[in-house]
């Protein structure tokens, strides 16, 4: 067979050639911007040309402070069929990562949002490898900013050679892109994307049992193009000639829903808070949500009670998916098999609520002290990943390396089991599981069955010591608006009660109007616990 080399330049060429009249619809401070394909192709090559003029050579990194517009999307594509790497950065993160992780990644050139641009003066002084700042905006003129080395973007996109020609010798296994884990604890880690590893996952996010993503989709992803490349959305999109709907930034429950609307949104993917605040502006709102064929969730798992709303109430099928910064990050879908399509539907939902079955192309294994966890759907143990998306280093960090990956596995850190037909359900993560008695209690599962209410908004579950069990599980709820103040602590766990043995009842429900988060929209448990710190339970 040929030895073809799989690049990023091949999927932007394939949506010139045979996409050119199809659309990316883009949401900007000025309105909605509508390119075509061969429009979109011209301007990739433009900044190519403009990026390789500002001294960018290969394996440089260029850092993209953006969100999910048109010009960010540019960049995922001009900056890696040039030979550099795109680095696409969290602009969530404190000023503090946001400076380890430009200068840990040694950024040439930074290209930013103009909403953001007083996010990079905060740190200017503090990144000396990056010798150009290229500002993303709607306006003809740069807005006044203490940045030096500053340039229009669109000014640069006029004066760029439209019919720049990419390196013809990258090689499948050069990086193309990086992003950094979200950090809990500790600085941010690195991991680097090859154009190999994009491509494949790519191919993945379009097989029929996965994403099933294709030209005849209006995809839009509303997980940030700055957290794992949106899922993979965007490449995966153009490659297949798929039109394109970009939220771009401060969008609100009531924009998408008018974006679903108004463009005929197919597909769309996010994190579960994102498919509870667009659930209660379509259940106040009269908007027509037929185009939806599948709402993609990751991130964190969706509780039943979220997935039946979307899908017996509003008839939308809803997918839960699974993965990492550091698989790229499809690993797991919760799509049924054809002999389970005709289970009665609270059978089909246990499955639903999983995180699902491995991609083609992952291998993944679960394992705990004692080896192998039975297929039972019941024992825990870590799950450890292995395939061609999967990374299998972190950026300068060889002690982190050691760490995580061992015998050619990635370890994790998840804590799941894994039924008889195969499907995976994300427990915990290994720091937030609650050991009681010597027995292991599984936050998510309680949080999920919390989220049942009618009146709870959000849950978090978080371990408190305890001077018999050691520990004991403690709820934190936000309430909806209009319960605040009607429901009590012995409500919630009555409701539960039915749910769990007895011993993994938490022992307090504290309610409270915020759940601290991550800047990928993950509950944070360590800021929790700081808050809750002190409320030892001595209940017996």
């Amino acid at each position: 067979m040929m030895n073809t080399s799989l690049t990023i330049i091949q999927m932007l060429e394939r949506a010139e050639k045979y996409f050119s009249k199809k659309q990316i619809i883009s949401r900007t401070t000025s309105g909605k911007i509508r390119l075509t394909y061969a429009d979109f192709g011209k301007r990739v090559r433009s900044l190519s040309s403009i990026l390789n003029k500002l001294g960018v050579k290969r394996g440089d990194k260029v850092g993209t402070l953006a969100w999910n517009d048109h010009r960010h999307l540019e960049s995922y594509f001009a900056i890696p069929s040039m030979g550099a790497v795109l680095h696409t950065i969290n602009i969530r993160l404190s000023a503090e990562h946001l400076t380890y992780i430009i200068n840990n990644a040694e950024d040439k050139v930074l290209l930013i949002d103009e909403g953001l641009v007083s996010l990079v003066e905060q740190i200017k002084d503090y990144i000396p490898s990056v010798e150009a700042f290229v500002i993303l905006t709607d306006e003809k003129e740069l807005p006044e900013t203490r940045l030096e080395s500053v340039y229009h973007y669109e000014t640069l996109i006029a004066e760029g050679d439209s019919s720049f020609q990419f390196p013809e010798n990258l090689d499948e296994n050069e990086p193309a892109g990086m992003c950094y884990t979200s950090a809990t604890t500790g600085n941010p880690k690195g991991v680097l994307y090859t154009h190999r590893s994009i491509v494949l996952h790519s191919m993945t996010v379009g097989l029929v049992d996965t994403l099933a993503l294709s030209e005849s989709d209006v995809a839009m992803p509303v997980v940030p193009m700055f957290h794992v490349n949106a899922w993979g959305m965007p490449f995966s999109a153009v490659w297949f000639g798929a039109t394109l709907v970009l939220p771009g930034s401060n969008f609100t429950p009531k924009i998408l829903a008018e974006l679903i609307e108004s463009e005929k949104v197919t597909m769309t993917a996010g994190v579960p808070t994102i498919w509870l605040g667009l659930l209660q502006e379509i259940e106040t709102g009269n908007y027509d949500m037929s185009s939806l064929t599948r709402v993609i969730c990751g991130g964190s798992a969706a509780p039943k009670s979220l997935i039946r709303l979307y899908e017996e109430k509003h008839n939308i099928p809803f997918l839960q998916a699974y993965g990492m910064t550091e698989t790229s990050p499809l690993v797991t879908v919760s799509r049924l098999k054809s002999y389970q399509q005709n289970l009665p539907y609270e059978e089909r939902l246990e499955y639903l609520a999983k995180q699902g079955l491995v991609a083609p192309g992952v291998e993944a294994k679960i394992i705990n002290e004692n080896g192998a966890v039975a297929h039972d759907g019941k024992e825990m143990g870590e799950l450890l990943l292995r395939g061609p998306w999967i990374t299998d280093h972190y950026y300068k960090e060889p002690e982190k390396t050691a760490e995580a990956i061992k015998d050619g596995w990635l370890h994790t850190g998840d804590i799941a089991t894994i039924d008889g037909e195969g499907f995976i359900k994300l427990v915990d993560r290994t720091k937030d599981l609650i050991k009681s008695g010597g027995e292991w209690i599984s936050s998510v599962d309680l949080e999920n069955a919390i989220i049942g209410h009618e009146a709870v908004f959000e849950a978090a579950v978080i371990a408190v010591p305890h001077q018999r069990w050691q520990e004991r599980p403690v709820a934190a709820v936000v309430l909806k608006e209009g319960f605040k103040g009607k429901v009590t602590k012995d409500v919630i766990l009555e409701f539960i009660a039915p749910q769990f043995a007895k011993w993994w009842i938490p022992d307090d429900v504290i309610f409270i109007d915020e759940i601290p988060k991550t800047s990928v929209g993950k509950f944070l448990k360590r800021e929790l616990r700081e808050q809750l710190k002190g409320r030892s339970v001595e209940n017996e």
